[in-house]
């Protein structure tokens, strides 16, 4: 039985754990264009809560899994840029994808409502992925992540490690079924009926 391809992207703010996540569950080496930060972002990037971090996606990560559910499936894996200056990139990247992962960091919850409104404007399925940094001060519910982005019910939110490779895994799965989902529920027709006058 050939295996499904599948287009997946990973979203979220800067220094969520996108290039992290896709290098925690590929099975081949992952592409990525990690450069250094310069001093030509300063002011430009918001470098509140990951000060340490000395490198950022340019253009995208790239990896792939195979997941042998019922029909074998291979996930490709596009980790986008976090920064609102490559939000132009986006577009390209999600192109012909089946859903998203949206990382969420919730030291730094106002940096996930870009990716949030972006998926939600296309009408591309998503899932919210908390990524549990070591450290963080509270670690919060999925009910009260909800709240905090105004996400509807049928939105999943999972809870894991972007290092871990079960929870990195975890996170695609729920996305693969939540999306194949949308895909198969019919949708109410809200355009209106037109009339040749």
């Amino acid at each position: 039985m050939d295996p499904i391809l599948l287009k997946i992207v990973v979203a979220g703010g800067f220094g969520v754990g996108k290039t992290t996540l896709v290098g925690a569950v590929s099975e081949i080496p992952p592409l990525n264009t990690e450069e250094n930060l310069t001093a030509a972002g300063c002011g430009t990037d918001r470098l509140e809560g990951v000060e340490a971090k000395s490198t950022t996606t340019v253009a995208f990560d790239f990896g792939r899994l195979t997941l042998d559910v019922p029909q074998p499936m291979i996930l490709y894996l596009f980790g986008t840029p976090g920064q609102d200056r490559f939000l132009l990139t986006w577009d390209d990247l999600s192109h012909g994808a089946l859903g998203a992962v949206v990382l969420v960091d919730t030291r730094r919850m106002a940096d996930s409502f870009t990716a949030v409104s972006f998926f939600e404007q296309r009408a591309i399925p998503f899932v919210i992925a908390v990524n549990e940094f070591d450290g963080a001060p509270h670690q919060y519910t999925p009910h009260e992540v909800r709240e905090a982005l105004d996400l509807p019910e049928t939105v999943p939110i999972v809870l894991g490690d972007a290092r871990n490779t079960r929870d990195a895994a975890t996170a695609l799965i729920t996305l693969v079924e939540h999306a194949l989902h949308v895909t198969r529920t019919p949708r109410p027709s809200t355009s209106e009926p037109s009339y040749d006058l």
